[in-house]
């Protein structure tokens, strides 16, 4: 089968590579999925750049601890490993998995691994698992979003910020999204109750007072938060600048942790964890069209290096898409 790999940590032109590899096959309690697409996240990047340094004895210390890359994909069952009983082959299958960049993998069934919904595509439904489980689980475990509570969320135009607009609003908040000028009518299509185009004014200068912040742009300080945050306010940082290559986000999630230490305002730092249950719920908001992909670029297999160049160059207008049925 053909992947996308890399042995060592470099700009994604010069390590990433397509290879043929060995078919896995499933083992007791593992399905295999035929991979139709896939899709790229800031995360996907870091671990092919290897930055931050910081984050290194995550990634591996002087090299990757696998050459496998990509977390996001959807695709068919294509042969199932004895045990298995939620799936069989055949069976249209979204979810999360290192290594997802190839043609084919195995998963657990019991795991990150849900039925795709069938009026969402393959790349609709390869969009969602990572980003949507971020804008998810920061919304409603770490922000706690309670239904008519105004929410602003900084940087709504990419990945996990283009689900956290449509998510807040399935959960019954009051939704501001910040963006750019071009993403401007991509997030009052997607249900903000309000935009804000960041390249023409300020939302920290506003009357408004919001009861959570989701930070996902990291383009503001805890003093300039504060001005629009309600007495007990949670702020949620989900991300940063990454322009410090040994610290990168982390220099701006510890500030806010520190502005934050003094008065009743709270502020949250956490990474997404794949879990079944949640998988489950994503798929239900897609299945009752609550909740959609949009999709910036797309990208066949062979080009992987370029799809993660893009990522890394700047905030996408909403999820880059790996085309791995056109390999």
């Amino acid at each position: 089968m053909k992947a996308a790999v890399r042995d060592q940590f470099g700009a994604p032109s010069e390590v990433v590579e397509l290879r043929e590899l060995e078919q896995p096959a499933p083992a007791d309690g593992e399905v295999l999925v035929r991979v139709r697409a896939a899709s790229v996240n800031i995360a996907d990047w870091y671990s092919v750049v290897g930055r931050p340094m910081l984050g290194r004895p995550m990634f591996g210390l002087f090299k990757p601890r696998s050459n496998r890359i990509g977390t996001d994909y959807a695709g068919v069952v294509e042969d199932v490993g004895p045990g298995v009983t939620r799936f069989a082959s055949g069976d249209e299958v979204f979810g999360g998995k290192d290594g997802a960049y190839a043609e084919y993998l195995c998963a657990r069934e019991d795991r990150s691994i849900t039925p795709k919904p069938a009026n969402v595509t393959f790349e609709e439904a390869a969009a969602v698992p990572v980003a949507a489980l971020t804008a998810l689980q920061a919304l409603r475990d770490k922000g706690r979003l309670q239904p008519g509570q105004k929410v602003v969320i900084n940087g709504a135009s990419g990945g996990v910020g283009t689900y956290a607009v449509q998510i807040a609003k399935a959960l019954g908040g009051v939704v501001t999204a910040v963006c750019s000028t071009e993403n401007v009518e991509q997030a009052r299509g997607l249900g903000a109750d309000c935009v804000c185009d960041y390249m023409h004014e300020d939302f920290t200068r506003s009357d408004e007072r919001y009861d959570l912040m989701i930070d996902i742009a990291g383009t503001r300080s805890w003093r300039e938060c504060t001005r629009v945050l309600s007495p007990n306010a949670t702020v949620v940082v989900v991300g940063g600048p990454r322009s410090n290559r040994f610290l990168g986000p982390i220099g701006h999630v510890a500030g806010m942790r520190l502005g934050s230490v003094f008065g009743g305002r709270k502020t949250a730092f956490f990474i997404a964890r794949f879990n079944r249950p949640d998988m489950e719920t994503l798929r239900e908001l897609l299945e009752s069209g609550q909740v959609r992909s949009a999709i910036s670029r797309r990208f066949p297999l062979g080009e992987t290096a370029a799809a993660l160049t893009h990522q890394g160059e700047g905030h996408p207008g909403g999820k880059i898409v790996i085309d791995v049925s056109a390999s």
